[in-house]
C-alpha cells in the first residue's frame, strides 16, 4: 500500500495516482464509498461499471472539480484534494471529456495549438492567437497531432463544425500536446464509428509507448479489452474488483453486475 510520500505498491511497482479511501456524499447519497486505487506507472488502468456506478464522479473527485467527502487524492507524491483544476492540469494531469471542451469558433489547428502555449508560458496569452503563425515549432506538433488522430485535413476549418466523433478526436489531440503523465479518457470512443474507435485504439496504444500512464472510462468492452493492463469495476459506488483483463472477464461477479452474463 502507498502512503502520501511512498512510490511503490505492495508489488513492488510504481504508484503514480493514488485514491485513497474516498467517499463522496451527494445530500445523503454515497455516489463513492471507500475506494481505494492505485495506477501504476505507465500503465493503462481501465474502469468499467453500470450506468450510474460513479465512474465519472470519481474522476471529477480526480481531478477536483469536485470534492471528496473524506479521503485524499495523491499524484507521485502531491495531494491534489484542495487543489485547483488548474494547478492539478499543470502538474501533469489532463482529462478528455465525455462532452467534448474545445473552443469551437477557432480553427481547428489553433484549438490543439492553445494547451502548448499554456504548456510552454504557464497560462494563456492576451495575445496568444496573433502569435499563432510566427510559432512554427508549435504548429508542427499540433499537425502531426492531428496527422494522428485522422484531422489534419480539417484542420482550417472551425472545430465547431466537426462531428461528435471528430471532437472527441480533437479534444485527445488538445490533450496529448501537453504532454501529460497521466491522461484520464472519459468514455473516449463515444460517438465514433467502429473504424475510428479501431483507429483511436490503435492511437492509444502508439501513446503507451512513450510510457504515459492512462486511466479509461469505457463501456464499450471491445475497447477495454484491447488497451488496458488492468481493470477496476465499479459498482453502486464500490470498487468490486480489480485485476488483470481475463481475471476481470471471468469473474462471476463482474460477469453479474456488468457484463450480463459470461464475456465470450
Amino acid at each position: 500500500m502507498q502512503n502520501s510520500n511512498g512510490t511503490q505498491n505492495g508489488n513492488g511497482a510504481n504508484v503514480v495516482l493514488h485514491v485513497a479511501d474516498v467517499y463522496k456524499n451527494f445530500a445523503g447519497l454515497k455516489a463513492l464509498s471507500d475506494i481505494d486505487l492505485q495506477i501504476e506507472q505507465g500503465k493503462t488502468h481501465a474502469i468499467i461499471g453500470p450506468n450510474g456506478a460513479g465512474k465519472s464522479t470519481l474522476l471529477n473527485v480526480i481531478i477536483g472539480r469536485l470534492a471528496p467527502t473524506s479521503g485524499a487524492v495523491i499524484f507521485d507524491g502531491t495531494i491534489l484534494t484542495g487543489k485547483a483544476p488548474h494547478e492539478i492540469n499543470q502538474l501533469g494531469i489532463s482529462r478528455v471529456f465525455q462532452t467534448p471542451e474545445i473552443f469551437a469558433d477557432l480553427p481547428v489547428l489553433h484549438n490543439v495549438m492553445a494547451p502548448a502555449f499554456a504548456r510552454r508560458d504557464g497560462a494563456f496569452r492576451v495575445n496568444m492567437f496573433t502569435r499563432v503563425a510566427r510559432e512554427n515549432e508549435l504548429r508542427e506538433e499540433a499537425e502531426a497531432l492531428l496527422q494522428d488522430v485522422g484531422l489534419y485535413e480539417r484542420r482550417d476549418g472551425h472545430a465547431g463544425a466537426l462531428s461528435r466523433g471528430d471532437k472527441r478526436r480533437l479534444e485527445l489531440a488538445m490533450c496529448l500536446i501537453q504532454r501529460p503523465r497521466l491522461l484520464l479518457l472519459d468514455e473516449p470512443t463515444a460517438g465514433m464509428s467502429r473504424h475510428d474507435t479501431n483507429t483511436t485504439i490503435e492511437l492509444l496504444k502508439k501513446i503507451k509507448l512513450s510510457g504515459m500512464t492512462k486511466v479509461i472510462i469505457e463501456h464499450d468492452m471491445h475497447v477495454v479489452f484491447s488497451l488496458a493492463d488492468t481493470i477496476s469495476v465499479l459498482a453502486q459506488g464500490q470498487i468490486i474488483a480489480t485485476g488483470l483483463p481475463k481475471e476481470i472477464r471471468d469473474d462471476p461477479r463482474v460477469q453479474q453486475a456488468y457484463l450480463g452474463g459470461t464475456y465470450p
